[in-house]
């Protein structure tokens, strides 16, 4: 097999490093992901979306310093704030995966015309999900980072780009590639932006165990 493929109890020694490190209470996380799962209901789309998106094909995840990019890819998959990237570019992805940071706006949009919203709880954007969650009105998909409820999914990583990855990985990408990946300079909105480096420190460990290319 090219990827590992990630579940909960692979995932979850990583997880509690990242909460160890950050200093974060597991207990916010679930509290985020209670809320997300109460939100979506019933409502959210079966992993099975994902599968048939992303099984056996090449996908490209898509980071928000993307910039204009070229290439054969079955899947793209939009992480968080490239989609102000590539509504501007007029490309719809496949998937959006985002925690409702950045212009979310751009992230609905894109929904709207056809990119599965692949939305996450976590500790810190509570009152995102309550104000966002709703807005996304194509199909949506629900994940956390702890213990994962029946309708609130775990595939793995921590920011919205590695957490990308996994997904691909998780259901049986052939092959992936990301652009628009600086581990180093943060791009969109973050309120701390030493915290937004750490973040990305992690998301960089997290990538490293991948067989992945990037341009």
């Amino acid at each position: 097999m090219r990827f590992p493929v990630v579940n909960f109890l692979e995932w979850e020694p990583t997880y509690e490093q990242i909460l160890k490190d950050f200093k974060w209470p597991r207990e916010n996380d679930e509290k985020a992901a209670r809320l997300l799962s109460k939100l979506v209901g019933d409502s959210t789309a079966p992993p099975e979306i994902l599968e048939e998106t992303i099984r056996g094909k090449s996908v490209l995840v898509v980071g928000p310093a993307a910039p204009k990019f070229s290439g054969d890819f079955d899947s793209v998959i939009c992480a968080g704030s490239a989609a102000s990237v590539l509504r501007a570019a007029k490309i719809v992805p496949d998937i959006l995966v985002t925690d409702l940071d950045g212009d979310v706006e751009d992230q609905i949009l894109l929904n709207k015309l056809g990119a599965l919203a692949v939305v996450h709880a976590h500790g810190d954007n509570v009152d995102a999900l309550r104000r966002w969650a709703p807005e996304f009105t194509g199909r949506m998909l629900a994940t956390m980072q702890a213990a994962p409820l029946p309708n609130v999914y775990n595939f793995g990583g921590f920011t919205d780009g590695d957490r990308s990855v996994c997904i691909a990985a998780h259901f049986g990408a052939k092959h992936i590639a990301v652009t628009g990946f600086d581990f180093e300079h943060p791009v969109g909105f973050s309120k701390n932006v030493e915290i937004k480096k750490k973040k990305l420190a992690w998301a960089k460990r997290i990538l490293e165990k991948f067989e992945i290319s990037y341009f």
